[in-house]
């Protein structure tokens, strides 16, 4: 384990948002990493931010996560928080099958809002512990992120906790693999750049 930063060292800011359906257990994640404690309790969150020091593979970081609003109410809000995010956590119940099926239109939402082909992301299945209820299964989870290109991962919030730091820090080793997240790049005049999905 690397040694504690001084609080005046210039370490790396991460910002990640996590997203998804309502109710699919995205505070419970996020609280079950920052806090270390499973909240029962469904509270609709309409947005809450927790800010970290990390250490990640050795290297300090600093955590800046935002856990956003899944209900249609709180849409209009979603894009401003894509736009800025570095890494995203997508996120829904293996108890729900409507949250697996919207995971495309959040998906396609970031690409829009950051104009990009694609983005450092993770495709959370959330609430396996809840193996009864599980209506979703791991091939389908699998095929979705193979779709997408990008990583999966099955978690559970409830203690003992699955895969919740990993996940988190998952999402930081593949904004690290990716470059400078956008949370550190200095203001630059904006220059073109090359797009996989340009249009022929």
């Amino acid at each position: 384990m690397a040694a504690v930063p001084n609080q005046n060292e210039n370490l790396m800011t991460y910002k990640l948002v996590v997203v998804g359906d309502g109710g699919v257990g995205k505070s419970a994640l996020t609280i079950q990493f920052f806090q270390k404690m499973f909240v029962e309790e469904y509270d609709p969150t309409i947005e809450d931010s927790y800010i970290q020091h990390t250490d990640i593979d050795g290297q300090w970081c600093i955590l800046d996560v935002l856990d956003t609003a899944g209900q249609e109410e709180f849409s209009t809000m979603r894009e401003q928080y894509m736009r800025t995010g570095d890494g995203f956590l997508i996120v829904y119940s293996v108890t729900d099958r409507a949250s697996y099926d919207h995971v495309p239109e959040f998906h396609e939402l970031i690409l829009k809002v950051k104009d990009e082909c694609s983005f450092p992301a993770l495709l959370v299945a959330n609430k396996v512990d809840l193996v009864h209820q599980r209506v979703v299964r791991e091939e389908e989870g699998q095929e979705m992120a193979k779709q997408f290109g990008i990583p999966y991962i099955e978690t559970s919030a409830k203690d003992p906790p699955q895969n919740v730091d990993k996940a988190f820090q998952n999402v930081v080793r593949i904004i690290r693999q990716q470059g400078i997240p956008q949370s550190n790049r200095r203001p630059s005049r904006r220059e073109p750049k090359p797009c996989c999905c340009s249009l022929m």
